[in-house]
């Protein structure tokens, strides 16, 4: 049996560097200094300035060829009856190794920083009935007053008449507008681009993902356009090195609202409505559902709209793919989960109630 020696090393590597990643997962301090406001901006800006300028997902096709290459190993080890088994396994192991190593020193080690709340001076924890009312109510008030300014109609829904690249281009807006306040949503050299598997995204009920190994932001050319702002500045609140699914939420939320394109204002506002609501449905009913007859009708047919979208791609897979990347964000401090980016409501409350961001 030949083997490379290679191939076994960085094989070997690899329960080396879990268990690197395990202590410095405990380490959220030495992560923020050293890694999220030090090597990272640098590793990100890098990224994205080399493959920004391609007018195509880069990881997207990279993804693709990796997974040829699996597929073609294992036909292979299917056809010669596992022959050289040892050998092909080191080989895996070793490609996992690279990969395990590139995820954590590109991005990763994103998920272990300290949290934004505490970046940001915002006071996050446990809130009253009373606070989660105030807060969607004052969101409620802006999301029809920026509808109404679009259409000029309550009854009418909101039309985007951006294409996808015209989003892509006015994302980066807010960020700008706000790192005139918070330099650390700093964003430059741009790297958004729609996925190459937009259509698998949709059946996965997916919106949107980083590439930690090449720092692209992919969205979901398929998405109801209402929401394409809001998700593509989530994906950019990652970029920028906020892993944590609640503190991109919230990212995006701030980008959309300090654009100056109303456009973007609705879909951040229309975000944060629907993540207020369903919370408050939840521990109120009754107020929820007082608060959901002052919405303009005009929103709701937009929301039936995006619900109707989704419904066409449910399918008996989907769930079991929820799982998997259930497991992954508790893998990586995301004790919740999915769940997680529900979370983003105590950061809401605590934005509305300061005010001064």
């Amino acid at each position: 049996m030949r083997y490379s020696k290679k191939h076994l090393f960085l094989s070997l590597l690899l329960p080396i560097q879990v268990l690197v990643v395990q202590f410095l997962s405990q380490k959220s301090h030495l992560i923020e200094h050293y890694y999220s406001n030090g090597l990272y901006p640098y590793i990100s800006s890098a990224f994205r300035l080399i493959l920004g300028w391609i007018p195509f997902s880069f990881g997207d096709a990279l993804g693709l060829v990796l997974l040829f290459l699996l597929l073609k190993a294992i036909y292979k080890l299917i056809i010669t009856k596992g022959k050289n088994f040892i050998a092909q396994l080191l080989k895996f192991t070793s490609i996992l190794s690279i990969i395990y190593c590139c995820f954590y020193t590109f991005w990763g080690l994103n998920y272990f920083r300290e949290p934004l709340a505490k970046n940001l001076g915002l006071t996050q924890g446990a809130y009253t009935n009373e606070q989660l009312i105030q807060t969607t109510q004052s969101i409620v008030e802006k999301l029809n007053a920026l509808q109404l300014q679009i259409t000029q109609n309550d009854t009418l829904k909101v039309e985007v008449p951006y294409s996808v690249k015209e989003i892509y281009k006015l994302a980066p807006n807010g960020f700008n507008n706000m790192s005139k306040k918070l330099p650390q949503f700093a964003y430059n050299f741009s790297s958004i681009k729609s996925s190459l598997v937009s259509l698998f995204q949709s059946y996965n009920g997916t919106s949107g993902y980083i590439n930690p190994i090449t720092g692209e932001a992919q969205i979901n050319d398929m998405i109801p356009k209402t929401g394409y702002p809001a998700t593509t500045c989530h994906e950019m609140g990652h970029q920028i090195g906020w892993s944590a699914e609640n503190d991109a939420n919230f990212v995006s939320f701030l980008a959309c609202t300090h654009n100056s394109d109303v456009y973007f204002q609705y879909s951040g506002y229309r975000m944060a409505y629907r993540y207020c609501i369903i919370e408050l449905s939840k521990r109120d009913k009754t107020t929820a559902d007082t608060i959901k007859k002052t919405v303009h009708i005009g929103i709701y047919k937009d929301f039936r709209d995006s619900y109707l979208h989704w419904k066409q791609f449910e399918n008996p897979i989907e769930p079991y793919l929820k799982k998997g990347y259930n497991s992954y964000l508790k893998a990586n401090n995301q004790s919740q989960g999915i769940k997680s980016y529900s979370y983003v409501v105590d950061l809401l409350i605590a934005y509305f109630e300061k005010q001064t961001l």
